[in-house]
């Protein structure tokens, strides 16, 4: 997270803001963090996936949601806005709510220039905490490039990239793939 000296929080003030906000906000340990808007090409790229996935998991046990949905990773106090989470069997919400859930296994995150290194640092870190985690997909929004870290059967991480149009992309938790050519239908990338 960004250092910056803030005001304390607790969940309890944070979720009750957080309803009545009319921007998205995350909360990390006591501080609450805005968040910015989303480029044209961000949102091509969740759109182009999301259209994809979710037709893909329609008739499945598994339930895509897109960016509204808050994740809550307890052990590190986070509340956070992931681009697209994917819960498989029955989705675990924070108590009393139904904007917020605890058990993704997959999470997409596009990268912004404000927040790739936080999404593949400590971000990373905080979400590697939930015990139903097991796929983080990252998408340059700025060049053809994808980054899958994929949680192996020993706990380690590994990490697959993917540069190319033809590359296929392969969701190891699921019996899924994409193109990155489909991932990135009408992204207009600005040349030098």
């Amino acid at each position: 997270m960004q250092d910056q000296a803030k005001k304390y929080y607790t969940v309890a003030d944070y979720l009750d803001s957080e309803e009545h906000s009319l921007h998205k906000n995350e909360y990390y340990q006591g501080a609450v963090y805005p968040m910015s808007g989303a480029s044209a090409n961000h949102h091509r790229i969740v759109k182009n996936l999301t259209i994809s996935l979710g037709t893909y998991l329609f008739s499945r046990e598994c339930e895509l949601f897109m960016n509204d949905l808050k994740i809550w990773v307890k052990k590190r106090e986070l509340f956070t806005y992931p681009d697209i989470a994917v819960v498989c069997g029955t989705p675990q919400f924070y108590p009393d709510s139904d904007d917020t859930i605890t058990n993704p296994m997959i999470i997409v995150d596009v990268l912004s220039e404000s927040t790739q290194n936080y999404d593949r640092g400590e971000k990373f870190v905080l979400y590697r905490s939930l015990p139903s985690f097991k796929e983080y997909i990252l998408i340059d929004q700025y060049e053809q490039h994808v980054e899958q870290f994929v949680k192996n059967p020993a706990g380690k991480w590994i990490l697959t990239a993917y540069d190319n149009w033809d590359d296929i992309l392969k969701f190891s938790a699921l019996d899924f793939q994409i193109t990155l050519k489909e991932i990135y239908h009408k992204v207009e990338f600005k040349t030098a």
